[in-house]
C-alpha cells in the first residue's frame, strides 16, 4: 500500500502539490483560530455554587446553607466529590464531575437541583451558579491609578466607578465570564437610630426597617386622556439622597407624623468588606477579568485591552486603568520559543545538506515538510479541541528533530541511487530514467521509514492512558507531537517523492570527494569494526552506563510542574486566625513597600481576602 501511494504521488505531482498548498492554507488559518494559553488548564471538571447570607457566622452558614447544599448536590449523576467551605456571610460549594460529563451538562444538572432545594434554605438566601470559568481564568488584573494633581477620588468613588461603569463595560467583551471587583468601599446610606428618641416616639426597630423598605418604591397607575393625548400616571418614590431618606414617615404619634430624621441620623459610608487591594504600599481599587472556559486567552486579553482603551477617555480626569497582571506576555514568549526552535531547526537542516550532501536543490525537499507538518498538527489540534500552550508547543519542539528524518533518509537514498545510475550510464539521466530511479529508490526505503515513524508515534500511547491532572498536563504534548509526526509521515511518502522527481538532478558529488564525510567515515568504520568484534565488551559497557544512569536518576529532584519563569512571584503569607482586616492590611502594605524597595521589582501588589467573584475562595497574597 505504501509503495502504491508513493507511485501515485509521483505520477500525480500536480494534485499532490495542490493538496499541499490547500493543507498549508488550512494550517495557517488553524494557527490563528486555535485557542492560545500559557499552560494547560489542570482544574477539574467542576461547577461552583455560592450563596450569600450577610451578617451570619460561619457556624450558622455551615448548618443552614452549606450542609443542605452539599447533601443534595452529592446525588447528581456523574459527581465525583463535593467540597464546601463556610465563611462569614457566605457559603462556597464546589461540585466536581467526571471528565466524561460535558461542562454545560454539569451546570444544567446543578441548576436543576438548586431549583429543587431552594425552599430548604433560609429566607432571603438564594444559591447561585458561579461563572463558567476556573481559577486559571484570571487572565488580566488591573487597578485604578489616580493622579492627585488632576483631581483626587476616594476609595468609595473609585469602587462606584468600577461597579457602575468599568465592570459592565468589560463584562460585555466576548469571552469574558465575569469581572470581579476588589478593594475600596461600596458606597451605602447608613441609618444610625437613637434608642432614646425611638422610645419617646413609640417606634421599634422593625418599624424603621419596614418603613424604609416601603418608602423606596415606585408605584404605577393607569392612564388618563386629555385633549386627545394620553398621560401615564405613576408615583415616584425611589430614594436618591440622604435627605430623601430622612423624610420617610415611620409612624404617627398623636396625629403628628414621626419622620426618620426625628429618631435617627442618616449618613453616607462604606459597606462592610472582607477584601482589599494594595499597590506598592497604598490601597487602591481594581478588578479581575475572568475568562470563560475554553476561550482563546490571547484573543480575550486583546479584546479587553481594546475595550479599556475605548473607555479610557470616559473616565474622570486623572484616573487611568493600569494592569498589574497580563498573561499575554507569557503566551507571546511561549510562541516565540516555538518560532525560535523552528527557525534554528530549518537552518540546521540547510547546513546539514550543504555539509553532507552538497546538493542545494534537495534542501527545499527536506525543509518544506517541517513547517507543513507543524501546520497539520495545528489543524488536528483545533479539530480535537486542544489548546496551543507551553506543553503542546513543547511537543512540537520535541518532534522537530524527528519530523525531517524521514524526508532526509528518502532524499539521501534517491541522491545516492541517482549518482550510481549516472556513473553506470556515463552521463546525465533523462527525465524518464530519472523518474524510474527515484521511484525505485523511494519504494526501497518508503515502507521502513513510514513504519519507523509509526513506531515512534505508538511509543506515546502510555501518555494517552494518563488520567486526572497528569493526563491534562501531558495530553496536549502527546497530541501535538503525534499530530505533527503523523503529518510528517504522510508527507514523506507523498510530497517528498513528488518533489524528488523534479528537484533531484545532477551533477552529484560522491561521498569520497566530501572532506567531512571522509573524516567521519574514518572514525565510523573502525568503531563499527571494534563493536562487531568485541560484542560482549560493548554490551557490558552499555549495561554499566545504564546502571549508572539509574543510580543518578534516583537522586534527581521530582516536580509535577516544570519551572515556569513567568516574570512574577506569588507570595502567600499566613496570619493567626482572628487577625483583623485592618491589621492584615497594615502588614500587607508594609510587605509591598519592602518588595518595591528592591531595584529588580517593578510593582508589588497585595490582595487581602476575597474579590467580588465566586472563583476566589478568599486568600491573602502578594505579587511582585
Amino acid at each position: 500500500m505504501i509503495e502504491r501511494l508513493i507511485e501515485w504521488s509521483m505520477r500525480n505531482r500536480f494534485i499532490v502539490v495542490c493538496m499541499t498548498i490547500l493543507l498549508t492554507g488550512f494550517g495557517i488559518r488553524a494557527v490563528f483560530k486555535t485557542p492560545v494559553d500559557a499552560i494547560p488548564d489542570l482544574s477539574e471538571n467542576q461547577v461552583i455554587v455560592f450563596a450569600d447570607w450577610p451578617g451570619r457566622s460561619p457556624q450558622e452558614v455551615e448548618d443552614q446553607v452549606t450542609f443542605p447544599l452539599s447533601v443534595n448536590l452529592q446525588g447528581l449523576g456523574g459527581v465525583k466529590t463535593v467540597r464546601a467551605s463556610s465563611m462569614f456571610g457566605f457559603s462556597l460549594v464546589t461540585v466536581t464531575f467526571d471528565d466524561e460529563i460535558v461542562g454545560d451538562v454539569a451546570r444544567q444538572r446543578v441548576l436543576e437541583r438548586l431549583n429543587f432545594i431552594g425552599d430548604k434554605l433560609p429566607s432571603g438566601v438564594q444559591a447561585k451558579l458561579g461563572p463558567d470559568a476556573t481559577g486559571l481564568g484570571w487572565v488580566y488584573e488591573y487597578y485604578f491609578d489616580v493622579n492627585s494633581a488632576k483631581g483626587a477620588l476616594d476609595l468609595g468613588e473609585l469602587r462606584a466607578l468600577q461597579n457602575s461603569f468599568v465592570r459592565p463595560q468589560l463584562s460585555s467583551v466576548a469571552g469574558v465570564a465575569e469581572v470581579g471587583s476588589v478593594g475600596g468601599f461600596e458606597k451605602q446610606f447608613q441609618i444610625e437610630a437613637d434608642s432614646a428618641k425611638m422610645r419617646a416616639a413609640g417606634v421599634s426597630l422593625n418599624m424603621v426597617m419596614a418603613a424604609v423598605g416601603q418608602g423606596n418604591l415606585n408605584a404605577g397607575g393607569k392612564t388618563i386622556e386629555e385633549n386627545g393625548a394620553e398621560y401615564f400616571v405613576r408615583g415616584i418614590g425611589s430614594l436618591k439622597t440622604a435627605a430623601d431618606i430622612e423624610k420617610i414617615v415611620i409612624a404617627e404619634n398623636r396625629g403628628v407624623p414621626v419622620l426618620l430624621k426625628d429618631i435617627a441620623r442618616v449618613e453616607t459610608g462604606g459597606d462592610f468588606r472582607r477584601g482589599a487591594l494594595d499597590m506598592d504600599g497604598h490601597e487602591v481599587v481594581g478588578g479581575i477579568v475572568v475568562m470563560c472556559t475554553g476561550e482563546n486567552a490571547r484573543d480575550v486579553i486583546h479584546r479587553v485591552k481594546a475595550k479599556i482603551s475605548q473607555i479610557q477617555t470616559s473616565l474622570p480626569d486623572g484616573v487611568t486603568i493600569k494592569p498589574f497582571y497580563d498573561r499575554s506576555s507569557l503566551i507571546n514568549r511561549s510562541l516565540g520559543t516555538l518560532k525560535r526552535a523552528l527557525t534554528e531547526q530549518i537552518i540546521l537542516v540547510i547546513l546539514a545538506h550543504i555539509i553532507f550532501l552538497w546538493h542545494f536543490r534537495s534542501i527545499l525537499i527536506d525543509t518544506l515538510p517541517l513547517p507543513i507538518s507543524i501546520l497539520a498538527s495545528f489543524i488536528l489540534m483545533r479539530q480535537f479541541g486542544q489548546t496551543s500552550n507551553i506543553m503542546s508547543l513543547s511537543g512540537i519542539a520535541i518532534a522537530i528533530g524527528v519530523l525531517v528524518d524521514a524526508a532526509i533518509v528518502l532524499t539521501e537514498n534517491v541522491i545516492r541511487h541517482s549518482e550510481i545510475a549516472e556513473r553506470a550510464k556515463g552521463g546525465r539521466l533523462n527525465a524518464a530514467e530519472s523518474f524510474e530511479v527515484v521511484l525505485a529508490a523511494s519504494k526501497l526505503v518508503g515502507r521502513p521509514i513510514f513504519f519507523a515513524m509509526a513506531i515512534i508515534i505508538l511509543a506515546f500511547v502510555p501518555v494517552f492512558a494518563l488520567t486526572g491532572a497528569e493526563g491534562k498536563l501531558f495530553h496536549p504534548l502527546a497530541f501535538a507531537k503525534t499530530f505533527a509526526m503523523t503529518g510528517a509521515a504522510l508527507l514523506a511518502v507523498t510530497l517528498v517523492p513528488a518533489l524528488c522527481t523534479v528537484l533531484v538532478r545532477g551533477p552529484f558529488h560522491p561521498e569520497e570527494r566530501n572532506i567531512v564525510m571522509r573524516f567521519l567515515l574514518r572514525l565510523y568504520e573502525p568503531a563499527l569494526d571494534f563493536a562487531l568484534r568485541r560484542r560482549g565488551t560493548v554490551i557490558a559497557m552499555a549495561a554499566i552506563i545504564l546502571a549508572c544512569a539509574l543510580v543518578l536518576a534516583r537522586g534527581m529532584g521530582r516536580e509535577f510542574m516544570p519551572p515556569l519563569n513567568e516574570g512574577s512571584l506569588l507570595f502567600m503569607p499566613t496570619f493567626v486566625p482572628g487577625t483583623s482586616l485592618s491589621e492584615v492590611k497594615r502588614v500587607m502594605a508594609w510587605q509591598d513597600r519592602v518588595f518595591k524597595s528592591f531595584p529588580e521589582v517593578e510593582t508589588a501588589v497585595g490582595k487581602l481576602g476575597r474579590a467580588d467573584t465566586a472563583t476566589d475562595p478568599g486568600r491573602s497574597s502578594a505579587r511582585a
